[in-house]
């Protein structure tokens, strides 16, 4: 198999919707090579190449990451060169409670590592692995709704925290909250029902307005005119800048600061994540924040090894803002043709957003099916348009690391 992968990350919220951390997921650029279902199917050396070329502070940003693994590598004494301080060890639904398994996963924690058992049912036989384990996960297509309040009474006595596994509507959410589970996985929040779409307020609405102002390279004090009627608005873009800014050396006290510590690049993308961040979040702790923010820098990347685009050097901004931009209807009330409108889009983003054509929307196509890691379509979309399937993974490295860089 190749060493070539491609690290999905699937989001775990906590109670607060905030996120928790991270299930990674490898997939082989080759796509002649069997798909990778987890990372127990790589090899330890691809496991821990991968890991040490990513960077596990800019892949995770601090967050915990969860990785499955299989008896053979879980007995392996080099999963203990993962940096445990950042490493949740999850071990499959089919690791049997054999003899010496109790006593490895005390050596792991003693280690520093927290354990989690995946895709977990309830069996009298792990009672004491559920002594020693941090977190037990429920997958909810394998465990019907009206099972779970028994299955939980039966777990409740352990000291560890329960997580619900494919957490896919709101309504699952709410039910799982309910039950008192401490951590979910799932996309539901990426997917609200239209009812629950928020109207654009008069701080959404400035936002758009401070877009299109740098985009037509206003002056610093038109900038700062635009956000002294909020606040609370400013509050938000602040809390933005410096949940990464500078590695948290230097706190930006305000807007003309801000602009001239990280320039305007920056700030048109900060101003731009700030229509992803709910009043009172923090930064990067709203899921959505996040996962805009992912899919905007890697389709900035794209854009600068695309045949058509690479000599353009204005289309990387284009193409983050286009993957920004895509996401913005998961949150607000409003329509593509509106919102392409009040920005004074340029036609090939409008054309991306609208129908997923033109240049943009095929790397909006492409960052689609890398979200579902569906590395055979992602593959056949860059083939297509001229880009080697394996430079992901280095755009990849370079995407997580933008909100770095001025």
């Amino acid at each position: 198999m190749s060493d070539n992968c491609i690290i999905g990350r699937q989001p775990i919220l906590d109670r607060n919707e905030h996120l928790y951390g991270y299930e990674l997921l490898f997939r082989s650029t080759d796509v002649n090579a069997a798909i990778v279902q987890n990372a127990t199917q790589a090899t330890a050396n691809v496991i821990l190449n991968t890991l040490a070329s990513f960077g596990i502070v800019e892949l995770l940003g601090g967050r915990k990451g969860f990785i499955n693994f299989e008896l053979d590598m879980l007995m392996d004494e080099v999963l203990e060169l993962l940096p445990q301080e950042h490493i949740v060890i999850e071990l499959l639904e089919s690791i049997k409670p054999l003899p010496g398994l109790a006593e490895r996963c005390r050596e792991l924690k003693e280690a520093g590592f927290l354990l989690a058992l995946d895709d977990h049912q309830y069996s009298p036989d792990f009672n004491e692995i559920y002594e020693i384990v941090d977190i037990i996960k429920i997958d909810l297509f394998q465990t019907p709704l009206e099972e779970l309040p028994g299955i939980l009474e039966l777990l409740r006595p352990y000291n560890c925290k329960l997580l619900a596994e494919k957490v896919e509507t709101v309504e699952l959410f709410k039910a799982c909250h309910e039950l008192g589970f401490d951590y979910f996985q799932g996309y539901y929040f990426a997917r609200p029902d239209i009812i629950q779409k928020k109207k654009m307020n008069d701080d959404a609405t400035t936002l758009l307005k401070l877009m299109r102002l740098l985009a037509e390279d206003a002056s610093i004090v038109n900038i700062e005119l635009a956000f002294r009627g909020s606040p609370a608005l400013t509050y938000k873009l602040l809390m933005l800048v410096n949940s990464v800014a500078f590695g948290n050396r230097h706190k930006i006290q305000g807007v003309r600061h801000a602009i001239s510590m990280t320039g305007r690049v920056q700030i048109k993308r900060w101003i731009q994540l700030a229509l992803f961040a709910a009043d009172g979040d923090d930064g990067f702790d709203h899921p959505l924040v996040d996962m805009a923010a992912a899919r905007a820098g890697f389709m900035e990347q794209l854009a600068f090894v695309h045949p058509q685009l690479q000599y353009d050097e204005e289309s990387p901004e284009r193409a983050f803002m286009a993957g920004i931009l895509s996401l913005m209807g998961n949150i607000y009330d409003i329509s593509i043709e509106e919102m392409i409108a009040n920005l004074n889009l340029n036609e090939e983003v409008a054309s991306a957003l609208l129908n997923r054509t033109g240049h943009y929307g095929q790397l909006l196509r492409v960052m689609e099916h890398l979200e579902e890691l569906d590395m055979a379509a992602a593959s056949a979309e860059l083939t297509a348009m001229g880009i080697n399937p394996n430079c992901m993974p280095n755009l990849q490295l370079r995407s997580f690391n933008w909100k770095k860089t001025n």
